[in-house]
């Protein structure tokens, strides 16, 4: 797929990994959806198409990638 505008409504994240490597994320509320595709240059190299209800799931998986793991504290002894 050959590049398409910036997403009238959504954002583009540039990777930090891979020179030209973004992130897009795109609201189509006409359609329920919300788009994210990941960009190498000018070319969409893999697109996932979400339903408006699975968006606060993706949101709390990446939140909880941020937390520290919740490890069982030793008992004092």
């Amino acid at each position: 797929m050959s590049v398409s505008p910036v997403p009238a409504r959504g954002t583009v994240l540039v990777g930090r990994d891979v020179a030209g490597r973004a992130l897009r994320v795109a609201s189509h509320p006409e359609a329920g959806r919300v788009v994210l595709s990941i960009w190498q240059g000018s070319t969409c190299v893999s697109t996932v198409r979400l339903a408006e209800d699975d968006v606060p799931d993706l949101v709390r998986a990446l939140t909880a990638t941020l937390l520290p793991e919740q490890r069982p504290r030793a008992a004092a002894g």
